[in-house]
């Protein structure tokens, strides 16, 4: 990539992410080498057992037993009217709208405990869900004028009206600044006219409100040249407004209405712009933080099945004269299932605390948690088909199921490789900056003196002294210990590969996926090690809370731990140019002799 390409793109991302790029939060301090926890909420135990939810979550339960049918939503393709219309009875469809619009006012915490239940249940439904919750009316309660949030807030509460978010086309994707539908403003001011076409949009041919992102000319906010992302309300009855496909066929989630609309010169009046002209990726961006927190959830809500039934399974197939379970390849894969849902059942909860507590940075938080508990299930969906054989293979069992619902999970919200390479470039930055502002301090040393001295002064210390990683309870020392030396270890990495490569880094994808990986397993200790804190000061020594919750999250920080290291040796220790000169060969990008 040019270097004139390449800074008009880390411009026009810094632009796209606006002030979020200026605060640091926990995982960014992580790059520093620093462990902040005053970033950090408790982990969210009131939340986790208060009495009303738990009572929805119990109706939910029984709904989902007595009404939701996971193989004939999948095999018709369709969600039944009478699902939607029980979810919207129960709250669902408006669980964390405001009360005083018909929602049920339930923060993140509370929310995700009821996307794990439908996620546990059938991946249609939770997607069904999540979509028109997560990035439809949230919007409006986010963005929205009283004026929007009184004519669409209570319908869409009760599940009377379905919502959609609108961002994907041909050419916009994981890269969300590409969007090409245009919002041209009338001569008169009063609206706006869109052209365009949106694909694979969940819920978009059924959906009474819609919002839909289209670029818009920047002379209407008053610059010049070129155009910037605006987000509408859309509703079907607009002249101009086409469903191409309804119900697009697909691998998995069968169940959920994905669809193709088209935009031929529509009106859209001005007063159903969404936020501010112009900010519209901040509209979708700042949704889909809260999408992913409860694909965080949906996914160890399926994790948890598919242990449950493999471990039954194992427990009861005998072969060759023993039961499965007893086979150390098999004890294996059921480990670190259990391990795996420790981890993303932790970092769900740690994140969606982090939303409920105000903090106005985490982005990389949901980008880290969504990467992470989407390859876990995607893992643990594969061993439970192991550990089944070909039972699994064949129709009469839901794991082929639930295999092609969970695929569509590393894609949707963010492609995980795009979000990796965004997790360890916007993890980088301040850092780069920081070694930058050395750098330049260094030209005019006698000036800059207290600078360089406390520089210095800083690195002499991270050599000598880990941060200190705080824990209440004496027995997880040796696990705080581990974490400290990790964070200690990342943050010097970060800051050699970055002297290195300098703002070189940005086309090096191989390091920034390996930092992304690094960052995963800390930023998933740190929860996991939060939460057994926190499960210690809740049950006694010797009791099996605290006995089965130590001996399964000590073994995930294991795991974690050991993974982390293995992506940094690999900084330096690696076949990253063998690998390309394959790649290029079977690209047919063969160099001229």
């Amino acid at each position: 990539m040019g270097t004139m390409r390449r800074e008009e793109q880390i411009a026009e991302a810094e632009e796209m992410l606006g002030d979020s790029l200026n605060k640091r939060g926990f995982v960014k301090s992580l790059y520093f080498g620093n462990y902040a926890p005053e970033t950090l909420p408790q982990y969210p135990v009131a939340a986790l057992h208060d009495s009303a939810t738990k009572k929805m979550a119990e109706e939910l339960r029984a709904f989902c037993m007595t009404s939701i049918d996971p193989v004939a939503i999948d095999r018709n393709e369709r969600i039944p009217d009478s699902v939607i219309h029980g979810l919207g009875q129960l709250g669902v469809l408006g669980a964390c709208l405001p009360k005083d619009c018909g929602g049920r006012g339930l923060n993140q915490t509370q929310y995700c405990q009821i996307l794990e239940i439908l996620g546990g249940h059938c991946a249609s439904t939770a997607l069904f869900v999540n979509a028109h919750h997560s990035i439809g009316p949230r919007a409006i309660v986010l963005f929205g004028t009283d004026e929007q949030k009184k004519t669409y807030l209570p319908k869409l509460a009760s599940g009377e009206w379905i919502s959609a978010f609108a961002l994907t086309e041909p050419e916009a994707g994981s890269d969300a600044g590409n969007v090409q539908t245009t919002a041209t403003p009338t001569p008169d001011g009063e609206g706006f006219i869109l052209n365009g076409t949106k694909r694979w949009i969940t819920n978009g041919g059924i959906a009474q409100v819609l919002t839909v992102i289209a670029r818009t000319p920047t002379t209407s906010i008053g610059l010049r040249g070129g155009s910037k992302p605006t987000a509408f309300l859309v509703t079907p009855d607009m002249p101009g407004f086409k469903v191409l496909e309804e119900r697009m066929p697909k691998c998995g989630v069968r169940g959920t209405a994905t669809a193709r609309l088209a935009f031929e010169n529509m009106y859209v009046p001005r007063k159903n712009i969404l936020g501010e002209l112009g900010k519209g990726l901040k509209v979708a961006l700042t949704v889909l933080d809260f999408g992913r927190t409860t694909f965080g959830a949906s996914c160890t809500g399926a994790a948890k099945y598919c242990l449950q039934q493999a471990a039954a399974h194992a427990n009861n197939r005998v072969q060759f004269g023993q039961r499965i379970g007893e086979f150390e390849l098999v004890k294996d894969k059921l480990a670190r299932m259990a391990a795996g849902i420790f981890a993303m059942e932790s970092c769900t909860y740690q994140t969606a605390a982090l939303i409920d507590a105000g903090s106005d940075d985490y982005m990389l938080e949901t980008a880290i948690l969504k990467v992470m508990a989407t390859d876990i299930l995607w893992t643990i969906v594969n061993d439970t088909i192991q550990i089944y054989g070909g039972k699994a293979y064949f129709t009469d069992e839901p794991y082929e199921r639930i295999m092609r619902d969970a695929r569509i999970n590393m894609i949707g919200e963010g492609a995980n490789d795009v979000l990796k390479a965004f997790v360890a470039l916007v993890g980088m930055r301040d850092v780069g900056l920081h070694l930058q502002g050395i750098l330049q301090s260094l030209k005019r040393p006698i000036k800059n003196f207290g600078r360089l001295s406390n520089f210095a002064g800083k690195r002499l210390e991270s050599f000598f002294r880990a941060p200190e990683v705080s824990i209440r309870n004496q027995q997880l020392l040796g696990e705080a210990e581990a974490l400290s030396q990790a964070t200690a270890l990342f943050g010097s990495y970060v800051e050699k590969l970055l002297a290195k490569y300098k703002e070189g880094i940005v086309d090096r994808q191989y390091h920034a996926g390996r930092i992304a990986d690094a960052a995963i397993e800390l930023y998933s200790s740190a929860s996991m090690l939060r939460r057994l804190d926190t499960i210690f000061d809740q049950y006694p020594e010797g009791s099996r809370e605290r006995t089965d919750a130590y001996r399964t999250g000590s073994f995930a920080l294991k795991l974690s731990d050991r993974k982390l290291r293995r992506a940094l040796a690999e900084l330096w220790d690696n076949d990253d140019d063998h690998s390309n000169d394959v790649a290029n060969a079977a690209l047919g990008w063969r160099k001229s002799s």
